[in-house]
């Protein structure tokens, strides 16, 4: 089984990049944005409750994404493997997911830190807010949940480093080369269990 996780802050095109994972490589996508905005769609207690943390740019508690998270991966054990997109996003949540995958034999492989410059995230997300109406991507959310990544999210750098399984990414360039970079990366490490220091 193959399980990568792929992080970077709002605005990366961490979620692009994941569904062209996803095509290639049959994993299962597992993303807690996707999860809990099909929470708040469908207008479920959950989902009203998500919602506030959502609309204020705060990461929704740990306790809602892990039991989340592994009631959705419980019911593709027997898949290729899967890719966490969005999760984990602090320590703890890392934490969580090294223990839970390996009460089932299985551990993260490989991560993926598609990195882009501050700036240019606050341009995608403030375009993204204008051509949707997105309700957590005023100006002032959007720098909030920048903020809240970097407190929280980036140091899991430094938690997958030392466990040797990082590979930085440039977010910056094109969608098809940031994928081929993914793509060699992920090769590079089915074929010969080696991690490549990308960038």
């Amino acid at each position: 089984m193959l399980n990568l996780v792929i992080f970077g802050p709002p605005g990366s095109g961490k979620g692009t990049q994941s569904v062209k994972i996803v095509q290639k490589y049959k994993l299962i996508h597992l993303s807690t944005g996707d999860l809990l905005r099909e929470e708040i769609e469908n207008d479920t207690p959950l989902g009203n409750r998500v919602k506030k943390f959502i609309d204020k740019g705060l990461l929704v508690p740990d306790e809602i994404v892990l039991r989340e998270l592994y009631c959705r991966a419980m019911e593709h054990l027997d898949s290729p493997g899967f890719i966490f997109d969005g999760f984990p996003r602090t320590i703890v949540q890392a934490e969580v997911l090294d223990r839970m995958l390996k009460k089932k034999g299985f551990s993260i492989n490989l991560v993926i830190s598609v990195e882009v410059d501050e700036q240019e995230l606050f341009e995608r997300l403030r375009g993204r807010a204008q051509d949707s109406g997105r309700s957590d991507d005023s100006s002032e959310i959007i720098r909030r949940r920048l903020n809240v990544y970097k407190q929280q999210t980036m140091p899991l750098i430094h938690y997958y480093k030392e466990q040797g399984k990082i590979v930085a990414v440039n977010g910056m360039a094109p969608v098809d080369d940031v994928f081929k970079r993914i793509s060699l990366a992920i090769d590079t490490y089915k074929k010969e269990n080696k991690i490549l220091p990308l960038a």
